[in-house]
């Protein structure tokens, strides 16, 4: 993954921890920023400590969470949280205070991660350094046991050792928890795959399709240029030529909330600079004689691809352009050898034709022992009752008069 906006003296710059006049470690300190100039300037250690976290991943980065606070934060407080000793930065909670939600039946402000919303970040956490994690979890599980606030935390791996300890931590307390599936993300193991032997292990059904369709295009059409945002100039192109695309497979009777709006477009083209800039963005567009008919919006992180979002002309349907696109998206990644092509949140079934691999992410809730805190548990607990209702239908005549 390229680095080339960061200045090596500052991104190599690891700070010493400095003894007390007894010898011994300074204590652990939670400080607690709300101002957005304060974030700004988290920049260069936040990333530093993420990608030495168990967390690394593209939608914690400083890039994803200020721009999405910059743009998305619709009425929320900054409540980041960060813990160092001395003046080393050992984790930081991304968090935002939300306002109450009536219309949820939820009545007092929440804590909640930053990146919340339509906007789809996946895999939220708390980023802390490995070694530090248990203290550091502790130091936070204190701070939030003195604020009382309600805690939910969404987008989240069940396996993530962080959030289950302070969950744990927070229980000690007298806190409650609940856990709740909310989405699962299809992704494509791609680890030592070629084209060839990942394509053997699809269906034959589909195996045959797409090879079907990516030779009518060579036939059908004069040119077929592929081609991903490889400057500042094209990226400022290709991502208008996408909000496009996307409204277009959008204008039927289907309909998508995840390109909506001024504020979540501004985000995107500011992200996807920044994305452009680190040397993370893959944004292609398909082109037929020169027409621009389907793009993709996906980043490469890591050892990851995350194929983010895609848009096409439907006046192209016979020839599947979106399908043709998917399957050289997927070409481009086995050739940079990414471990992994993840399609994020959604189980939408095209995907299931690309992949058997899926992984849950749930949503956790908090409650302090508190007036409080029961009353947003019990209004929760009503919402989850008025919805499996709603969800039974109406109830049958002979059953209300018994």
């Amino acid at each position: 993954m390229e680095d080339t906006a960061y200045p090596q003296a500052i991104t190599r710059t690891i700070p010493r921890i400095k003894l007390n006049v007894h010898g011994e470690r300074p204590a652990l300190k939670v400080e607690r920023i709300e101002d957005a100039d304060m974030l700004g300037l988290l920049r260069f250690e936040w990333d530093t400590l993420l990608r030495n976290s168990g967390a690394d991943c593209l939608f914690l980065t400083w890039e994803w969470l200020a721009t999405w606070w910059k743009h998305l934060s619709a009425g929320r407080r900054l409540h980041l949280l960060v813990v160092r000793r001395g003046d080393q930065l050992l984790a930081i909670a991304p968090l935002a205070l939300r306002p109450p939600q009536l219309q949820r039946l939820l009545p007092f402000r929440t804590l909640e991660f930053m990146g919340g919303g339509d906007v789809g970040s996946d895999y939220l956490d708390i980023i802390v350094q490995p070694q530090e994690e248990q203290g550091v979890l502790q130091a936070l599980a204190d701070y939030l046991q003195e604020r009382g606030l309600v805690i939910e935390l969404s987008r989240v791996k069940p396996a993530s050792r962080r959030i289950a300890t302070l969950v744990s931590l927070l229980g000690q307390a007298g806190w409650q928890a609940e856990q709740k599936i909310t989405d699962n993300c299809p992704y494509i193991p791609l680890a030592g795959q070629t084209w060839q032997s990942y394509m053997a292990g699809v269906s034959g059904a589909h195996r045959r399709n797409v090879r079907r369709r990516l030779k009518l295009l060579a036939e059908d059409f004069r040119t077929v240029e592929f081609r991903g945002s490889a400057t500042e100039m094209e990226r400022q192109d290709d991502i208008e030529t996408f909000f496009g695309l996307h409204r277009l497979r959008w204008s039927g009777d289907e309909r998508s909330t995840a390109l909506t709006g001024p504020a979540v477009l501004s985000f995107h083209r500011e992200f996807s600079r920044l994305a452009l800039e680190r040397g993370w963005l893959r944004l292609y567009v398909l082109r037929l004689d020169g027409k621009a008919v389907a793009s993709t919006y996906s980043f490469r992180y890591g050892d990851a691809f995350y194929y983010y979002q895609a848009g096409y002309d439907p006046a192209y349907n016979d020839h599947s352009v979106g399908l043709s696109t998917l399957a050289l998206v997927v070409q481009e990644a086995i050739a940079e050898g990414v471990a992994e092509f993840d399609m994020l949140h959604g189980v939408e079934s095209y995907k299931a034709l690309w992949t058997r691999s899926s992984r849950d992410l749930v949503r956790v809730h908090c409650f302090p022992p508190s007036v409080r805190g029961t009353l947003c548990h019990r209004a929760l607990n009503l919402k989850q009752s008025l919805k499996r209702l709603m969800r039974r239908g109406p109830m049958p005549l002979q059953e209300a008069k018994a």
